[in-house]
């Protein structure tokens, strides 16, 4: 099952170590022209600023860095490595650097560009690119909670809630465990409730915690 990891939306951060100043700025990107075009906007908004150091990595293509004048290995490898460990893929990673007059090192360096990268990533959030399965689960007030803890139980996500004279949640649940969480609503309801599939769709949807 095809299933991979993207940036749900933009997002910033900002550290200051030592005076020097670290803008963060993370995006999903389609494309490597996307990617360099990305750059070249933060690289030309903040003109005055000592680095603008990136990297970006596409699902089946390229993955780039680059120091932008800082020592080698000390800023575009870590930012990669954020976005490698958290396993995303199509996202670019911008950091802006403001030297604020107080030398580093290597180390320190390397500490600022991976936090302020990881705390971009964080603040743009994570989603999972699949195939889904939406189910419309109808239930009473009092068990709506419990389904949604079942949805998630399934690694699914709520993408709707109806209220009426009951509750109808719109679940999207994966492919692969729509029929395994139909019967296991089915079961917990007594027999009283049985999810209705309402269509199929391979997109991104923000992963839970």
């Amino acid at each position: 099952m095809t299933e991979y990891y993207v940036p749900t939306g933009p997002g910033e951060s900002e550290y200051v170590e030592k005076r020097s100043r670290f803008l963060g700025q993370v995006r999903p990107v389609e494309s490597e022209e996307e990617a360099r075009a990305f750059v070249a906007a933060v690289k030309k908004e903040h003109y005055d600023a000592r680095h603008n150091c990136w990297c970006y990595l596409l699902r089946g293509g390229p993955e780039r860095y680059s120091d932008d004048g800082e020592p080698q290995g000390t800023a575009g490898i870590p930012m990669l490595e954020v976005l490698r460990r958290e396993g995303v893929t199509n996202a670019v990673c911008v950091v802006t650097r403001y030297f604020g007059g107080v030398l580093l090192g290597a180390g320190g360096l390397f500490r600022a560009y991976t936090r302020c990268a990881k705390d971009a990533l964080d603040a743009a959030g994570i989603s999972v690119v699949r195939r889904w399965v939406a189910m419309d689960v109808p239930c009473s007030y009092a068990a709506a909670e419990r389904f949604k803890q079942e949805v998630a139980a399934f690694d699914g996500a709520v993408e709707d809630v109806q209220y009426g004279a009951g509750v109808t949640l719109r679940a999207l649940i994966p492919e692969e465990r729509s029929e395994a969480f139909a019967a296991r609503i089915f079961d917990v309801s007594g027999g009283a409730v049985t999810p209705k599939a309402a269509g199929e769709s391979f997109r991104a949807v923000p992963r839970r915690g």
